[in-house]
């Protein structure tokens, strides 16, 4: 189309296009196999393409996406290469999923491994770092399971998947609080542990009488009241 064609109130052009009326119909064809074949492929890479993708099965999902997408609206396009690009993806996909069930080693380098971002109570600093966690999305995580200090957790896992597990303490410790600072009314009306502190930037608990040392977990100085 030549740019002299085109008109910016032009709706006719811009509604149904310069395509005769029986590519609608074509249209309706090829989603309808286009939407089958997908069905099918997401059906042969597994039950997991139906719960939260990993990032092999998202690159998997995105690639069948943009490439078996164009040929529903290009009527210049066929649809064997549609099916051809299914097949290598899906493929693919088994052969990677394959292999990590048969090597661990091949399973962390492709799928990635869980890590543990808290430990009794205490947070990974360069865990959460290598993971892109932030220290205010791990706290909005563990106060979405209505938690209000990290004594409360035993273990905080993020999955391989990006999801997070959360064990808790069946016997919660002291712990630095998870509310917003800007909540004071609420931050003032939980229960202090006398006599403890915890590492403002990690967690670590400290009896009140070592103030002035530095943490043994992440070396800083700046500690605060624990909750309990």
């Amino acid at each position: 189309m030549k740019k002299e064609d085109i008109h910016l109130f032009d709706w006719l052009r811009i509604l149904v296009g310069e395509v005769p009326a029986s590519f609608y119909v074509e249209i309706i064809i090829r989603a309808a196999f286009v939407y089958l074949l997908l069905v099918v492929s997401m059906r042969l890479m597994g039950r997991r393409m139906a719960t939260q993708l990993s990032r092999n099965e998202m690159a998997a999902m995105v690639s069948m996406a943009a490439a078996i997408g164009v040929p529903i609206l290009d009527a210049s396009r066929g649809l064997l290469p549609a099916v051809m690009i299914a097949i290598v993806v899906v493929s693919t996909q088994r052969l990677v999923s394959y292999l990590a069930s048969r090597n661990q080693t091949f399973e962390g380098i492709s799928q990635d491994i869980s890590v543990m971002l808290v430990e009794d109570a205490v947070m990974h600093l360069p865990v959460m770092k290598g993971s892109g966690i932030t220290r205010q999305l791990l706290f909005a995580q563990l106060r979405s399971n209505g938690l209000t200090h990290l004594g409360y957790v035993k273990r905080l896992y993020m999955e391989a998947n990006g999801s997070f597990t959360l064990i808790t303490d069946p016997d919660p410790k002291p712990g630095l609080s998870l509310l917003p600072e800007w909540d004071a009314d609420f931050l003032n009306e939980q229960e202090k542990a006398p006599g403890q502190l915890v590492c403002y930037h990690c967690g670590n608990p400290q009896p009140e009488t070592n103030r002035n040392q530095s943490c043994t977990r992440c070396d800083r100085k700046e500690w605060v009241e624990a909750l309990r």
